[in-house]
């Protein structure tokens, strides 16, 4: 079987997927998108309400500001053959009993990241977006505040880019911590850049 129909079939198992059925309030219906040609892939935390009713990831206030943060475009991130997103959950996890939105259910990765992420051998930079995703990725850094882990971006790069959700949330965290915008920011601009567009390659960051 060639590898493209390989990957196709993986996909259609994923979208498939039923096992975390009865923890889900609202059903099953994994998000997650990417070809294998992406260059920059984007591990986020699980789909909030609007993506679970949309189909598509970011597709809300949230992905609005992340792309800001990136400095690009609605076209250019959801061109899949540039920008890949897998979230720790693909299902959306549903309120708790607070209103706010549950963690991704624990199955989810496991099950599935590392069989998908053999089909991305593109990938030169990868954006952890969130407290889920970072601890997934980055367990032996055990767990500080997120204002320690997110101050401490220049040491994971250049494979990864840690960031916080850009969720409602985070906006006083920002406004609190103006080195964000001022010095990680940019550097994810330039990154970003850089990988969707290898002629922008320059000098690397500054270490912090």
């Amino acid at each position: 079987m060639r590898k493209s129909k390989i990957f196709d079939s993986l996909l259609a198992e994923i979208r498939a997927c039923t096992v975390c059925a009865p923890h889900l309030a609202l059903g099953p219906r994994p998000i997650l998108r990417g070809q294998p040609s992406a260059g920059l892939l984007i591990i986020s935390q699980a789909p909030g309400i609007r993506v679970h009713e949309t189909g598509l990831s970011f597709d809300d206030r949230s992905g609005e500001r992340l792309r800001d943060w990136m400095g690009i475009d609605r076209q250019t991130f959801y061109d899949e053959t540039r920008v890949a997103v897998m979230p720790i959950g693909f299902c959306y996890p549903g309120r708790d009993a607070k209103g706010g939105d549950l963690p991704p259910r624990p199955e989810c990765a496991p099950l599935w990241h590392a069989r998908l992420r053999r089909f991305f051998p593109a990938v030169e930079l990868t954006l952890l977006v969130g407290r889920y995703a970072i601890d997934y990725y980055l367990p032996r850094f055990g767990r500080p505040s997120m204002t320690e882990t997110i101050a401490r971006w220049p040491g994971f790069l250049p494979e990864y880019f840690v960031l916080p959700h850009p969720s409602w949330h985070t906006l006083r965290w920002v406004s609190n911590n103006p080195w964000f915008e001022n010095e990680a920011v940019p550097e994810l601009r330039r990154r970003v850049g850089q990988t969707l567009n290898p002629t922008l390659r320059s000098a690397p960051c500054p270490r912090r």
